[in-house]
């Protein structure tokens, strides 16, 4: 496994990647130290593209990732982020929505659950799914880090959802 940090609008990412892609993006939490694998190994240009993609998506140029991912999980939570990627730029959804969208509508508890454990935080965006009603929700980067970037992507949101942060 190679990896890297990278420095971004929302603070430090570590980005982790072996040879069938992107595993990890993770945000830099103060009370969640990062984990480097025994194994790992610091990438050399591995990870350029990755974090041209991230530069681009910050500066507003870029709406879609063009990577090769592979995250690590559960069939559940495989298929919940396979529907993460399906909600478009600037738009978001509810945890409703996607239990109903993975034929699973009576597990939105155990969406919200895969939602907090995505590997690849940003380019599998997590941060689009708010709450039925419109608030923002729960998010492990933090709901500042959330607000930031569904205002960087130009959602729509009860502008109270966003000040109030």
């Amino acid at each position: 496994m190679f990896y890297r940090y990278h420095d971004s609008r929302i603070g430090r990412l570590l980005l982790a990647a072996d040879e069938t892609g992107l595993q990890k993006l993770l945000m830099d939490i103060d009370d969640k130290p990062w984990h480097i694998g025994e194994h790992w190994r610091n990438a050399t240009d591995e990870l350029d593209k990755v974090c041209k993609q991230l530069d681009e998506y910050f500066a507003g140029s870029r709406q879609r990732f063009e990577l090769r991912l592979a995250p690590q999980g559960t069939a559940f939570q495989l298929a919940v982020w396979q529907a993460l990627l399906r909600i478009p730029y600037g738009q978001t959804g509810s945890y409703s929505a996607l239990a109903a969208e993975i034929a699973r509508p009576t597990a939105v508890r155990a969406v919200g659950a895969a939602n907090g454990a995505n590997p690849i935080a940003i380019i599998i965006p997590c941060h689009r799914v708010i709450g039925r009603d419109g608030s923002l929700t729960g998010y492990a980067g933090g709901l500042p880090r959330k607000a930031l970037l569904l205002k960087l992507e130009g959602a729509q949101l009860p502008e109270q959802r966003l000040l109030s942060i």
